[in-house]
């Protein structure tokens, strides 16, 4: 079987909290691990989106729409969705399974990520990472 969930690509969080969010594959593990014996991979994503900023907007508060949530998480693939798309976002040195452990390592973490997605967005590469995905079927 052709390996294609590799790091730096897009994907789409099917199930949980962040169900419907983007995020990016970090790193895979495809044959699991002693805690988790599924093929699963550690992602950062966009927990909450910019907003969409007009022209009349003040600085403060253009400053204040384009801010990013990001988290980290590791997934099963079960519940991700891979898309066409991959993201040249260097997180490999920021996100770890170390980061994993203790609560303050991953705060520094998302926020290193966040910091990072904001930077993404500001400099407008990669524009359809950082825009709401679109749901069809609902009104």
């Amino acid at each position: 079987m052709v390996k294609f969930l590799k790091p730096n690509k897009a994907v789409i969080i099917l199930q949980g909290r962040f169900a419907g969010r983007k995020a990016v594959i970090i790193r895979s593990f495809d044959d699991g691990t002693r805690d988790r014996p599924y093929g699963h991979c550690l992602v950062a994503g966009i927990a909450k989106y910019p907003k969409k900023v007009i022209r009349k907007d003040s600085a403060k508060k253009t400053a204040k729409k384009s801010r990013v949530k990001a988290f980290i998480k590791l997934v099963n693939y079960n519940h991700i969705m891979p898309t066409r798309y991959t993201l040249d976002v260097d997180l490999k040195d920021v996100v770890s399974l170390d980061a994993l452990v203790s609560r303050d390592k991953k705060v520094t973490a998302a926020k290193e990520t966040k910091a990072r997605f904001e930077d993404r967005f500001k400099t407008g590469k990669n524009r359809w990472y950082t825009c709401m995905p679109r749901v069809h079927g609902f009104s």
